[in-house]
């Protein structure tokens, strides 16, 4: 487990110089895909390092920007990683710094190993939930010259106490639907005040998991790919990923990789 921990961060640090590379020259060469949503030459850059890391695993890859794979050929695969190269493209072409580098390792369905790594901010988010070496961790601020294992080792524990704040929602920057809004406004109901955050990308799991906020309603379309790895890191930080309608936790490697509407729920919420 720690070899291919040590693999994802690795592959992440260097897909995420790939991309600062490119938002540096500004030159993103955006095109539209057939669900008209953005594609840049740093996506495909991106996706590209992380799998010539990945692929001396073994263990085959579903990516957001790699080939479109049978049912068939998934349901046979016990072990996965799910990847997105740039999570929040709409953010990167922007510029706000709100986008994200998604490696999960999947097992049976249930990511095992999350890494979110915020390449505009140098933060990484790592979250293992199998084996001895369970952990969740949060490194801000690092160097261009660290080793994986420095990364490692300067990450701090996940989530923060979370002291003195109100009831805190996070929610999408781009995609806040109607009936998010009407979630909050319930949650408002018994909560009294409630804070709400707006993020992009998978860093919205990731304040969950931070301790930051209590929860992340998602009443919106998403994909595997988009919160695969965010949700490795929330499990190992002792949060929940929940299907919306059915409570149970969301799972992968599905037939329809379309994400059902879900909820992240921090342990704060859960002992209310």
């Amino acid at each position: 487990m720690q070899d291919l921990l040590n693999i994802a961060v690795k592959a992440s640090l260097a897909a995420g110089r790939h991309i600062m590379e490119i938002y540096a020259s500004g030159d993103f060469n955006v095109e539209l895909k057939g669900d008209d949503s953005p594609l840049t030459r740093a996506d495909v850059a991106s996706h590209l390092a992380i799998m010539a890391h990945l692929e001396s695993t073994g263990i085959p890859v579903l990516s957001e920007e790699g080939r479109s794979i049978p049912y068939a050929e998934r349901a046979a695969w016990s072990k996965l990683w799910i990847v997105d190269p740039i999570d929040g493209t709409k953010e990167f072409i922007k510029r706000n710094g709100e986008f994200t580098v998604n490696i999960a390792l999947v097992e049976a369905g249930i990511p095992t190993i999350g890494v979110v790594y915020v390449p505009a901010k140098q933060e990484l988010f790592v979250g293992v939930s199998a084996g001895d070496e369970a952990r969740a961790t949060r490194t801000v601020g690092g160097e261009d010259d660290w080793s994986v294992e420095t990364w490692l080792e300067e990450g701090k524990p996940i989530p923060a106490r979370a002291e003195n704040r109100p009831f805190t929602v996070v929610a999408s920057r781009s995609h806040m639907s109607p009936e998010t809004a009407h979630y909050i406004d319930e949650l408002k109901a018994v909560h009294g005040e409630v804070e709400t955050l707006s993020k992009g990308s998978s860093l919205k799991l990731c304040m969950v998991a931070a301790g930051e906020a209590d929860c992340y309603p998602r009443f919106a379309p998403t994909m595997e790919w988009d919160t695969a790895a965010g949700q490795g890191v929330c499990l190992a930080a002792g949060c929940d990923v929940l299907n919306w309608e059915t409570r149970a936790p969301l799972t992968y490697n599905r037939e329809e990789l379309l994400n059902p509407w879900f909820l992240v729920r921090g342990p704060r919420m859960a002992a209310i």
